[in-house]
């Protein structure tokens, strides 16, 4: 069975544990519309995608 020859320390569990915090989602601006949207995304709004069209745009409710 494995065993760990020493303690951990706060310092090295905290550095460890670092990676583990929610991160608040990152937004671009699009250069076409001008909206917010997630980075490596579809726009929904437009329904482009790294200046294609890949699906058809929202209709307006």
């Amino acid at each position: 069975m494995a065993v760990p020859k020493r303690k951990t320390s706060r310092m090295k569990r905290g550095f460890r544990r670092s990676a583990d915090a929610l991160k608040a989602p990152t937004y671009t601006e699009d250069k076409d519309s001008g909206e917010l949207r997630r980075p490596h995304h579809i726009d929904l709004k437009t329904g482009m995608y790294r200046g294609k069209q890949v699906l058809e745009p929202k209709a307006d409710a």
